[in-house]
């Protein structure tokens, strides 16, 4: 026990011995920074009072200490159902390649004429791929309307708002400058 003691003591020593070297820059740092003329303090932000709620049960409010007891909603009148639009995805069609992207992460970079055909000149990541009117692009089923000089457009099958409807809906690819 006494040599554990002594041990400490030698550790703490060589510890404080390490501590006497020239702190003469971190001195003159502090002299500087209490040098500095004192900034005025902000003060406190204003509080709202809050109104106090007193709570009545006679209003009609429930108890909201209590837990909550199953509450009965009254049926529901059953609401024509919209006939089907016949607008859906057609999942025997095989997918094409650029329908494994998404149609925001391509641009369009250009167009070429070939047989009197004008083909769209599509770029995802660092790849480039020629498309034409009928070709699909993007995830949504998108499947090329036209393509101008400086767009491509085609109409994609999206989901409505109501489970198990789609919608068509028109996108386009300008070319990027």
């Amino acid at each position: 026990m006494m040599r554990n003691k002594s041990i400490l003591l030698f550790v703490a020593t060589l510890n404080l011995t390490a501590c006497g070297r020239d702190f003469s820059d971190l001195q003159q740092y502090v002299v500087n920074i209490k040098a500095r003329p004192k900034q005025p303090v902000k003060p406190l932000p204003e509080f709202q009072t809050v109104e106090p709620f007193v709570y009545k049960k006679t209003e009609g409010l429930r108890d909201p200490f209590k837990p909550v007891d199953k509450i009965e909603e009254p049926e529901e009148v059953e609401s024509e159902e919209e006939p089907d639009n016949g607008i859906h995805p057609d999942k025997n069609r095989k997918k094409e390649l650029l329908e494994t992207f998404s149609l925001s992460g391509m641009r369009m970079v250009g167009t070429v004429q070939m047989n009197s055909q004008l083909w769209g000149l599509v770029r995802n990541e660092n790849t480039t791929y020629r498309v034409k009117v009928g070709d699909y692009l993007g995830e949504h089923d998108g499947k090329i309307t036209r393509i101008d000089k400086d767009k491509i457009e085609l109409i994609e099958i999206v989901s409505d708002k109501k489970p198990g409807r789609f919608i068509e809906q028109a996108a386009t690819l300008v070319l990027a400058e």
